[in-house]
């Protein structure tokens, strides 16, 4: 049976120092002890499980089955640690402040190659952005034959959340689709103005193309007309109003963040010895991407140890 808790944030936590802290650090048990104020979210230790969102919750997982799970310490991107995604930064930190902000806004498909920064982009937008009145929700691609329960939950809440679908793609045979594009544009379901969806993917479409789909075309009065299997596997993704294209790095831009991240380990990167090492561990991989490129600075520490 799903627990229900009263949420611990709604109430005085300053003025009693008998209060009870089950969820808090010893820190913020002894700051609050003394009468001072814990920073947001600092505080937060939340570990139940509730049937609608943590109010003061940065990040949180929602799973059908059982709630609203509080993610204590979400995996967070620099938006400066970013690097040649100036044009993709630009683009979705717009749409976010915008969010944030109550105005109109876009959902967005990151979509491209792997390893390139799709994930890492929408963290940084939870790391610039989070706070109060924005958080992050991340649902599972299992979990999306359940997601017109979870925009109704949303909808009667307060505050604003950006909802993560991470490498999302479907098979052939996969009517989960369907849902998430009657929600993005299309139901009777009013689109919830609280909600906007960041979804990344290695592929554009969201769904498998093959051959057969194009041999369905036909020419009508001399026009081409694409066969129906087409148009149905682009209609997904046609639902995203910000597309975000990431293509693999150049060589040059490779070697740049690997620079970076090794200045950021510490390591020097003045020194030039790790360069044919690393175009032969990206080669190794058959990807220069910027997954690689930490990779190899954590392989090249581990030789220097």
């Amino acid at each position: 049976m799903l627990r229900l808790e009263k949420d611990p944030f709604q109430q005085h936590f300053i003025e009693s120092n008998s209060m009870p802290v089950p969820f808090r650090s010893k820190l913020n048990a002894r700051k609050l002890k003394q009468g001072r104020p814990t920073r947001w979210p600092d505080f937060i230790r939340d570990d139940s499980v509730r049937a609608t969102p943590h109010s003061r919750a940065l990040a949180q997982r929602w799973i059908p089955e059982r709630g609203f799970v509080l993610i204590p310490n979400p995996a967070l991107s620099e938006p400066e640690d970013l690097l040649h995604r100036n044009r993709q930064l630009d683009l979705i930190d717009r749409n976010t402040r915008l969010f944030r902000d109550g105005k109109p806004a876009n959902h967005a498909l990151l979509w491209g190659a792997r390893g390139t920064g799709k994930s890492a982009m929408v963290r940084a937008m939870l790391k610039r952005y989070g706070g109060p009145d924005l958080g992050m929700i991340e649902i599972a691609h299992s979990s999306l034959s359940e997601l017109a329960d979870l925009m109704q939950i949303l909808s009667r809440v307060d505050r604003r959340y950006m909802l993560f679908i991470d490498d999302l793609s479907f098979d052939a045979h996969d009517a989960r689709y369907k849902g998430l594009k009657a929600l993005l544009d299309g139901s009777l379901l009013s689109s919830t103005h609280n909600v906007v969806v960041y979804a990344t993917s290695n592929r554009r479409h969201l769904l498998p193309e093959s051959m057969a789909d194009n041999l369905n075309g036909r020419i009508v009065d001399g026009e081409l007309h694409e066969g129906d299997a087409i148009d149905e596997k682009i209609s997904l993704s046609e639902r995203f109003g910000l597309w975000l294209a990431f293509h693999p790095f150049t060589q040059e831009q490779y070697l740049d963040i690997v620079s970076a991240h090794l200045a950021q380990a510490g390591s020097s990167a003045s020194d030039t010895n790790w360069h044919e090492e690393a175009l032969r561990f990206a080669r190794l991989r058959g990807s220069r991407s910027g997954r690689v490129a930490m990779q190899f600075v954590q392989y090249w520490q581990s030789l220097n140890v």
